[in-house]
């Protein structure tokens, strides 16, 4: 019989803190600072920074840098506000930078 090993987590590559749950991916086709990103629905174990007005691919958004609730690393940001109506979905959800979990 097979174990169980429960969910598949994503940690922050600095510290190995518990950042995000695998399941919880939406997209994997994202552009971080760093390069190739994912856009999960949920994070944990972060703090999210002050929120600014950014100009990205998609345009004008509202959003906040998150770091790893343990060693303070920035990891991504949080979509607070899209601009533009066929960008609203990812408002509410966090980039996290494929060169920055593990």
């Amino acid at each position: 019989m097979a174990e169980s090993l429960g969910p598949r987590l994503y940690s922050c590559y600095n510290c190995r803190n518990h950042v995000a749950l695998h399941d919880d991916i939406i997209s994997k086709s994202f552009q971080g600072r760093s390069g190739r990103a994912f856009l999960f629905s949920h994070a944990m174990n972060i703090r999210v920074g002050a929120k600014a007005d950014r100009h990205l691919i998609t345009g004008l958004h509202t959003v906040a840098d998150i770091y790893c609730g343990d060693c303070g690393e920035l990891l991504g940001w949080k979509y607070e506000r899209a601009y533009e109506a066929s960008q609203k979905y990812k408002e509410g959800k966090f980039i996290l930078e494929k060169a920055k979990i593990a």
